[in-house]
Parts: C-alpha cells; sequence; structure tokens
C-alpha cells in the first residue's frame, strides 16, 4: 500500500492486507493523498491542539467516496459542508458548550468542544456537484459520487487473411 497519511509523525498499522495510516488527531491540514501529503498552509501546532477533532472514515468505492464522521451530539445547523475551488470538500463546525447552572458542581468534563475543520482534496473523479449528506445518530455521511467515464467507442473493423 502506498503511504497515504498526511501529518507528521504517522505510521501504519495492521498487517498483511489491512494497512492502516495514522497521524496526527489534531491536524486541520489539507488531507490531500494524491499530491503529496501535507499542504494547504493553516495549522500551527498551537491553532489545531486547540481545535475539537472530529474523526473520519474515508472509503473510496466503484461509484463514490464516502466520508463517515462522528459527530456526537452535533445538530444538521451546526455543521457545514462546503466545496470549496472545484475538488476539495471542507466539513466544519462547532460544538457548543451545554447550559450550565451556577448551583452545578462539575466534577469532570472530557467531552470536547468548539471549532473544528476537516478538509480533503478529492481527485478529477470526484462529481462534486452532486454531493449529498446526512446527519443521522450523531454520524455525518458525505458521499462525493464520481464522475462516469465513457469508454470511448473504437471503431474497429475486421481484415481478411489471404
Amino acid at each position: 500500500m502506498a503511504w497515504l497519511g498526511p501529518w507528521h509523525g504517522g505510521g501504519r498499522r495492521g498487517g498483511g492486507d489491512l494497512d492502516i495510516w495514522y497521524g496526527s488527531p489534531f491536524s486541520s491540514d489539507l488531507w490531500d493523498p494524491f499530491g503529496g501529503g501535507r499542504g494547504g498552509g493553516g495549522g500551527q501546532a498551537d491553532d489545531t491542539a486547540a481545535l475539537a477533532h472530529a474523526n473520519v472514515d474515508w472509503r473510496e468505492t466503484d461509484k463514490a467516496h464516502i466520508f463517515r464522521v462522528d459527530l456526537p451530539g452535533a445538530t444538521k445547523e451546526e455543521v457545514k459542508v462546503q466545496v470549496e475551488d472545484g475538488n476539495i470538500l471542507q466539513i466544519s463546525g462547532e460544538r457548543t458548550k451545554e447550559q450550565e447552572d451556577k448551583n452545578d458542581k462539575w466534577h469532570r468534563v472530557e467531552r470536547r468542544r468548539g471549532s473544528f475543520v476537516r478538509r480533503f482534496r478529492l481527485p478529477d473523479n470526484a462529481n462534486m456537484e452532486e454531493v449529498k449528506c446526512r446527519l443521522v445518530n450523531g454520524v455525518l455521511t458525505v458521499e462525493v459520487p464520481k464522475k462516469e467515464t465513457q469508454e470511448a467507442q473504437r471503431n474497429v473493423r475486421s481484415i481478411d487473411v489471404a
């Protein structure tokens, strides 16, 4: 499997036919597996460490690129999906803090809050005009269909062998 990890400090997990690349969980840099890894500016360590993280799985099938993003407790009003520069998919949003009562006594706060941004450069075969999204049970699914490629009709004629 070719290296697809965009982050510094990434590595490989698994073995055999199942190799999974991983990297910095707080990277908001552009994930560009088709153009050489890390890019897109942005992403200073101090800035990205403060962001609320959104875990993303990106799967490619014969017909589409499918993204699944874990956003527990998020509503569709808190999530934004955009297409930027023709082939960059940007998923962003904000996890807001719950209403607090002055009399509440907090023992532990572990759930992340704040803004998150994830950006992915898609290949030329992605049909960015037909992107579909749905948010069900805290999981955002973004489906980017592939452009249909029509095979050029070949003009074949038989030649008799003398």
